[in-house]
């Protein structure tokens, strides 16, 4: 596993529950906030994929 994509995972997790804290409290701001970070982190640990997939490919 490279840096983006454990950062990417630790972002997506960061920001569900962000996410499930708005909910839980009614508090829109924060829901959304989560949902744009946890969107964040899968296009972070995708491009970690896509960068290994790479990689090996030209190992």
């Amino acid at each position: 596993m490279n840096k983006d994509q454990s950062k990417g995972h630790g972002k997506e997790a960061k920001g569900k529950l962000k996410e499930v804290a708005g909910k839980a409290t009614g508090d829109k701001s924060t829901e959304v906030k989560g949902k744009a970070e946890k969107h964040a982190g899968k296009a972070q640990a995708k491009y970690g994929d896509l960068k290994s997939d790479a990689q090996k490919k030209t190992e």
